[in-house]
């Protein structure tokens, strides 16, 4: 395995800052006020030809109560996964009680921890290190997380002490990544863990509890998977606060980047508007749909049958999505969810045959021919693949351009029917047919010698008959001609 690096600290000290220092990357959100991580955030690093993985933390203060007791736990829990610890310290502050108190715990673990003076800029280095040295717990290193001076420096020294990697690491591609997206407080992260069978992320019973995207790695049957808890996306109008807006940027990126999709709805509130929004932008990045309704088991039977109804009713867009009623607390049904969503991934990536698809396409026209567009009937000829994740299929004819809605509707139900698709969007791009004449100028048709003949015995024949007529107007008027007088 990659050995693991955890930062921890007090709040506000620069702990997510260092973590996209270090991961080259813009994976934590980063904001000038405590209390903005929550969850343990794992990301992959590459420096000097090592690779690690580095673990954001939320803040210890000390006094947790409320939400503040499950991030401590999220602090505690990556200190005993990791193999060593960046224990961050914030060097204007100085040192405090908190920090003396991490020390303690950090001491106790065992774990090899090096302290991290940051924000180290505009201040005597020697006096503002001076009180940390009290803490024993190792050499100090001086950084700026901010503009990544010391950086370095301190990760060399780090790199030195880690064990070397010897395992392959998996292939990305081969990973199903699945993100769980909802509005805020409808049971993702309850999900989460109930998916992965431990506490991984926070839960509280208030919403906007998650507000970054955490992307978690493990196996399930010998199976790679990511799972990926992200935030809840309010209406627009109720965002207020600039990192919820970055929370949501998030949970749109977590999407285009999964394969599979859990959409989790509140069942006590039945499906509501935002719910569709998100189903669209899930539709529009092409990724495969679950949709699941949450805190199932605590409802009446008449509110269920309604629920069952507006779904039907609503949700015929996504006829092709499955539909799972769970209860993440109590893990009902949810064990179900894998079903549905290894079968989307699978109907996403399958490959497809220009024969078979064309074979489709003939029997779905021979059954419903096209319209006709003026006067002229529309000619599909033959299909093929343009790609998969999700499937897209190409069909050639003329007059593609003005196929209809509707008619591209019966085909995409046709070709997913016979193919069997579940769980993943169609696409059906037309192309038209160019003809290769359409462009050249028609070609002067020379006559031949029997043509010439032909028309030279015409225009003779026409000649005479025209003298003819002629020579008998001319007699005639001479016979009407009166004599001349004695």
């Amino acid at each position: 395995m990659l050995p693991v690096i955890a930062l921890v600290g007090r709040p506000n000290v620069g702990k997510s800052t260092l973590f996209n220092q270090i991961t080259r990357s813009r994976d934590a959100l980063v904001a000038d006020f405590p209390g903005l991580t929550r969850d343990r955030k794992y990301g992959e690093a590459n420096m000097f030809g090592r690779r690690f993985i580095v673990v954001d933390t939320g803040g210890l203060s000390g006094d947790e109560r409320g939400i503040d007791t499950a991030m401590a736990s999220q602090s505690i829990a990556a200190i005993d996964e990791a193999d060593l610890v960046l224990f961050v310290v914030d060097s204007r502050a100085g040192l405090t009680s908190v920090d003396q108190q991490i020390a303690e715990h950090l001491r106790k673990s065992g774990k090899k921890t090096f302290i991290v003076a940051n924000k180290i800029d505009g201040v005597n280095h020697d006096v503002a290190m001076a009180p940390f040295y009290e803490l024993a717990l190792g050499d100090l290193y001086p950084t700026t997380a901010t503009h990544g001076r010391g950086v370095k420096t301190l990760m060399t020294e780090v790199l030195d002490s880690l064990p070397e990697d010897e395992s392959e690491q998996e292939e990305e591609s081969d990973r199903l990544k699945i993100a769980v997206v909802g509005r805020p407080n409808v049971g993702k992260s309850t999900l989460v863990n109930r998916l992965l069978g431990e506490d991984r992320v926070v839960v509280y019973d208030h919403p906007g509890t998650t507000r970054d995207s955490i992307y978690i790695d493990y196996e399930r049957d010998e199976k790679p998977f990511t799972l990926i808890d992200t935030a809840g996306v309010r209406r627009r109008k109720n965002v207020s606060l600039v990192v919820e807006k970055f929370s949501i940027v998030k949970t749109l990126q977590a999407i285009a980047d999964a394969n599979v999709v859990v959409l989790l709805m509140d069942a006590t509130e039945g499906i509501v508007d935002q719910d569709l929004h998100l189903m669209g932008q899930v539709i529009d990045a092409g990724r495969g749909l679950v949709l699941a309704l949450n805190k199932w088991d605590g409802l009446e039977s008449e509110h269920k049958s309604y629920v069952k109804n507006e779904l039907e009713r609503r949700l015929q867009f996504v006829d092709y999505a499955d539909m799972h009623f769970i209860s993440a607390l109590h893990g009902t049904n949810v064990g179900h969810l894998y079903e549905s969503i290894e079968q989307a991934y699978e109907s996403a990536k399958v490959k497809l045959s220009t024969n078979q698809l064309t074979r489709i396409l003939e029997d779905a026209v021979s059954v419903h021919q096209p319209p006709l567009i003026n006067g002229r009937r529309i000619k599909l000829r033959y299909a093929h693949t343009g790609g998969h994740n999700p499937p897209i299929i190409v069909i050639h004819g003329n007059q593609t351009e003005a196929v209809p809605a509707h008619y591209k509707r019966y085909l995409e139900k046709t070709f997913r029917r016979v193919l069997d698709l579940h769980g993943t969007p169609l696409r059906i791009e037309f192309k038209t047919t160019e003809n290769p004449y359409a462009n050249k100028a028609k070609p002067k048709i020379k006559p031949n010698a029997k043509s010439r003949a032909k028309g030279k015995s015409e225009t003779t024949n026409k000649a005479a008959l025209a003298n003819k007529k002629i020579n008998k107007r001319a007699n005639r008027r001479s016979k009407q001609t009166p004599r001349q007088g004695r």
